[in-house]
């Protein structure tokens, strides 16, 4: 059984930090993208990051860029999201994914598979 476990989240004040992580299982994602993303309460998930396999590829939303940062480790088939500088309104559920497609790069919601169960992040302000 494939599955995608997200953890690091947690209560935090605006300014600090936090790196969430998620470990693969199942199988290996060789040659996948993998993606992070959050949705708020009322509102559609959005995409925040995504990595290519060899790591050379990023993209970020423009929300996060320059505070928040996407890797990954293939030898621990685990994806991470180095958080900084951080915001009320980066408050969601925090999701990573799979991309469908071997060698794709996409910020598509629907392009992605395998969602894990989400992990919380709260920033007071």
């Amino acid at each position: 059984q494939v599955q995608l476990v997200e953890s690091g989240g947690g209560l935090v004040q605006a300014g600090d930090s936090l790196r969430l992580s998620c470990a693969a299982s199942g199988r290996t994602f060789i040659g996948r993208a993998l993606g992070w993303f959050r949705q708020d309460p009322g509102k559609e998930r959005e995409f925040v990051a995504t990595i290519g396999w060899n790591g050379g590829l990023l993209y970020y939303a423009d929300s996060v860029k320059g505070r928040f940062t996407i890797s990954r480790d293939n030898t621990k088939n685990t994806v991470y999201l180095q958080m900084n500088s951080l915001k009320p309104e980066d408050t969601a559920v925090y999701y990573c994914a799979a991309a469908k497609l071997v060698g794709t790069m996409t910020r598509l919601i629907r392009e992605y598979e395998y969602w894990g169960q989400g992990t919380q992040v709260t920033v007071s302000s």
